[in-house]
C-alpha cells in the first residue's frame, strides 16, 4: 500500500483487480477545499487510458512489477520465448503481450520483460535498434536525401518509409515506438 503522495511516473496501481500504471500525475492544491492529485493512467494490458482524480493522502494499492533483462530466443507457434541471463530461466510471452515489439526484435536480441506474479505484461525494447533492409525498389539516378520517401521491408519483416536513395542490405536505425526512420548505419 502506498498513499498518493508517493506516485510516481511508471507506478503500477492495482485498482479493482486490474493493473494501471501511472503515465502522469499533478498535485493541486486548491485555494478553497482540500488536495489532490490527477492522474492519467494506462491500463497495462489493454494500453487503454484514463484520467482519474485521488484525494490528497488516500491509501492506493500497489503492484509489485518484476523488470528483468532478458534474452529473446526464438518464436514457439505463438509465443516468444526469453531467457533470464541471470538465471537462464526460459518464460514463454504470448503475442498479444509482445504486440508491436515484435516487428522491430530480432533473436539473441536484449529487452526488458515486466512481470507480475509470474504472468508476463509487457516488452519493451530499448528506445531504437539496428535493422537491415531485406527488400526496397531500386532507387533512381537523381534521388536524394531531401524528398520523397519509399517502402521497405526490414529482416524482422516490418515495414517502414525510408528515403529514396537507400538500398536492400543497408543497415538502418529504427526508433521502436513509432517505426519512424532514424538514419543510415555504417558498420
Amino acid at each position: 500500500m502506498a498513499t498518493t503522495n508517493d506516485l510516481k511516473n511508471g507506478t503500477v496501481l492495482n485498482l479493482d483487480g486490474q493493473l494501471w500504471a501511472v503515465v502522469e500525475f499533478q498535485h493541486v492544491k486548491p485555494g478553497k477545499g482540500g488536495a489532490f492529485v490527477r492522474t492519467k493512467l494506462k491500463n497495462v494490458l489493454s494500453g487503454k487510458v484514463v484520467d482519474k482524480t485521488f484525494n490528497a493522502g488516500t491509501k492506493v494499492e500497489t503492484a509489485n512489477v518484476d523488470k528483468r533483462d532478458m534474452q529473446y530466443l526464438y518464436k514457439d507457434g505463438n509465443d516468444f520465448v526469453f531467457m533470464d541471463s541471470g538465471t537462464y530461466d526460459q518464460l514463454h510471452v504470448g503475442e498479444a503481450v509482445v504486440g508491436d515489439a515484435a516487428s522491430y526484435m530480432l533473436e539473441n536480441q536484449t529487452a526488458i520483460v515486466a512481470t507480475h506474479d509470474g504472468t508476463p505484461l509487457y516488452v519493451e525494447l530499448p528506445p531504437s535498434v539496428v535493422l537491415e533492409i531485406t527488400y526496397t525498389e531500386p532507387g533512381l539516378q537523381g534521388d536524394r536525401s531531401t524528398g520523397g520517401t519509399k517502402p521497405a521491408t526490414l529482416e524482422t519483416g516490418a515495414e517502414i518509409q525510408v528515403p529514396l536513395f537507400l538500398e536492400a542490405g543497408t543497415k538502418v536505425k529504427v526508433d521502436t515506438r513509432d517505426g519512424s526512420y532514424l538514419g543510415r548505419v555504417n558498420d
